[in-house]
């Protein structure tokens, strides 16, 4: 179990670690004693890793949000104590205005940032490069490229932090995150340092320290020209090199190998992308016609080599890389993530080599894709997101107004698409539905006549939302928020949250009711039951009626948590003596539309089924079904 041997595996152990628990462990050898995070994937099983370790030896959270995760880990670092903060890259927008300041004045204990992006969006609404904003904010960036570097860096990133006196941000991708490799274990610190905040020791951020932050990136560019993450591969002298970061080492690689180039190609792999090491890219750009250019998303460190190429004054060198066009893949330059066929077919190019990547031609590719039935998002059988969008969508019908509606980031972004009747008409960040709700419902006087509402989720709530519940309330607002109350942070993996009433080592803690807190705003609140889907619906056409903020709270426990915490369920079926099928008239609403895993259509019989393995039994279908042919039964035994 990889988190099991993060955590207590011997130096010397040669274990299988994903590149978070990779980065978990290396935090552990380099004696962190504080970790914080909030839930994002693809970095949260670093905090879930760090949550496993005894209190004694650690103080870990799940944080409200990004800035405050990263405000603590920056405090423990006052008081000299090593520190490490998680996010994903979304994160560091909501964190970047402490983090640009704090860099002014500098910390004390080793303070490494861990950012996990995520090219090609696998679980977030957009791509990221989060390694502009550390340059921006003059902050130090390794990039490991693999999981065993990965643990390597971690260690080597706090002792930097503490030799410049400043953060370090440590740059990992989903490949690097989510992948597995072996791993030698090193010792764990045993040395524990005593907090101290001495008196007269200040912290603070004044323009003139801008001059410090400066001198830290000096330091930190001496420190990198000598560090192992950078070095080459291939022949020293080479007419083309591949400039290489991150997982795009690997792919490089195998470029080199299926092309048959062993020895021929220089591979000049970059560890420490920010600053660049000056002298170490000079002297590897020495006698090369070719450079190719191989990273994560932007063109980061294709700009920052060509920068210093020109500085210098280097003749007759090419480059190829994603400025150029060159490096680019389906989405074309800039999106997307990176893979070996994109390093393969520049390269051919670049040598004048024939190729024909293998596989189905790409007429085929399409002829077969065309035949592929359409395969939407989903969410979970049994998921309370699935019944409140219905009900939404039942009330907004009934109300006719053609109500705005303004999403937000979750499980529940999937209302901006089938999965969730389309019901979406905005979706940005994290609290941005407030917001843009409370705006919308200030133009009536400029004509605008439709109503607006909000859905956000529990975990958002804390995070984002409570700000513009405030500015509507303050601004006389007229809009309705709807939170959808699960219980966890689900989509990062079931994170408690401040509502939750446990802590991330799962004991008791008080928990902050979200209707307490909308309540104390002065802003009405009502709960209800998504399970009881007209009820809703019917409950969320008078609040659309009503003037001002208020907010209703859809409460239903998330239904993997549900199934964790019993193994008895409501069993459902479909008395198919019942059962108009495709005469029914509700053109087979339960699998066509309603979208639920667990709702099939029986073609031999012509006749909807439930698939019993699958459904979680919360027995929803069964009161949408005009027939009354899917029946909630008892509870099983």
């Amino acid at each position: 179990m990889g988190w099991k041997d993060a955590i207590e595996g011997k130096p010397g152990d040669l274990v299988l670690l994903n590149g978070n628990e990779a980065i978990a462990r290396g935090a552990l050898e380099a004696g962190v004693r504080y970790a914080s995070s909030y839930p994002g994937s693809p970095s949260s099983e670093i905090t879930e890793t760090l949550s496993r370790v005894p209190a004694s030896d650690l103080y870990a959270e799940w944080s409200a949000n990004e800035i405050v995760s990263l405000e603590g880990a920056t405090a423990a670092s006052f008081a000299g104590l090593r520190a490490l903060c998680t996010m994903k890259a979304d994160g560091l927008n909501v964190a970047y205005d402490f983090l640009t300041s704090m860099n002014l004045g500098g910390c004390k204990g080793g303070l490494v940032l861990t950012v996990a992006d995520d090219p090609q969006g696998h679980s977030s609404v957009k791509e990221y490069d989060s390694r502009y904003l550390a340059k921006s904010a003059m902050v130090p960036v390794l990039e490991p490229s693999t999981v065993k570097e990965a643990r390597e860096m971690a260690i080597k990133a706090f002792d930097i932090s503490e030799q410049i006196k400043g953060p370090v941000l440590l740059r990992s991708v989903t490949r690097v995150s989510h992948s597995r490799g072996l791993v030698r274990l090193g010792l764990l610190a045993h040395q524990k340092r005593k907090a101290e905040f001495p008196v007269g020791q200040r912290f603070l951020t004044k323009t003139l320290f801008h001059m410090k932050a400066r001198d830290r990136l000096t330091q930190a560019a001496i420190i990198f020209e000598e560090c192992k993450f950078n070095y080459t591969e291939g022949p020293d002298r080479a007419d083309t090199a591949i400039f290489c970061c991150g997982t795009s080492l690997l792919y490089a690689r195998e470029a080199i190998n299926i092309l048959g180039l062993q020895g021929k190609i220089k591979l000049v792999k970059i560890g420490t992308t920010f600053p660049l090491p000056e002298r170490f890219i000079l002297y590897n750009l020495q006698g090369v016609k070719n450079v190719i250019f191989a990273e994560e998303t932007r063109s980061f460190i294709e700009e920052g080599v060509m920068l210093i190429y020109a500085r210098h004054n280097i003749c007759n060198i090419r480059f190829y890389g994603k400025a150029s066009g060159d490096i680019s893949g389906v989405r074309g330059p800039y999106c997307g993530e990176m893979n070996p066929d994109i390093i393969i077919k520049t390269l051919a190019k670049v040598k004048g080599i024939p190729y024909e990547a293998p596989g189905y031609s790409p007429e085929t590719i399409v002829e077969f894709t065309n035949l592929l039935p359409p395969r939407e998002y989903a969410m979970c059988p049994g998921c309370p997101h699935r019944a409140s969008f219905w009900a939404v969508k039942t009330a907004i019908a009934v109300d006719n107004r053609n109500c705005i509606v303004a999403g937000d980031i979750g499980c529940y972004c999937l209302g901006a698409w089938d999965t969730g009747y389309n019901l979406f008409d905005t979706l940005h960040c994290m609290g941005a539905g407030p917001g843009i709700a409370s705006g919308l419902s200030k133009l009536e006087k400029f004509g605008l006549q439709r109503p607006t509402l909000t859905i956000v989720g529990d975990s958002t709530f804390y995070h984002a939302v409570i700000p513009g519940l405030i500015n509507g309330r303050y601004s006389g607002s007229n809009f309705l928020c709807i939170v959808l109350d699960n219980s966890v942070t689900a989509m990062t993996g079931h994170q408690p949250h401040p509502g939750s009433g446990i802590s991330n080592h799962g004991r008791p803690t008080t928990a902050i009711p979200i209707e307490e807190i909308v309540r104390g705003l002065g802003i009405p609140c009502t709960i209800a039951d998504p399970f009881e889907n007209d009820k809703t619906a019917e409950t969320i056409n008078s609040l659309l009626r009503e003037p001002d903020v208020k907010v209703l709270i859809l409460r239903q426990e998330c239904a993997l948590v549900a199934a964790r915490k019993s193994q008895r369920k409501k069993r459902v079926y479909v008395d198919q003596s019942l059962c108009r099928g495709e005469s029914c008239g509700c053109g087979r609403f339960c699998t066509s539309v309603w979208g639920c895993p667990g709702n099939i259509w029986d073609p031999v019989a012509g006749k909807a089924s439930i698939d019993e393995a699958v459904c979680a039994g919360c027995g929803v279908c069964a009161t949408l079904c005009p027939a009354g042919a899917i029946i909630a039964g008892e509870v099983d035994k």
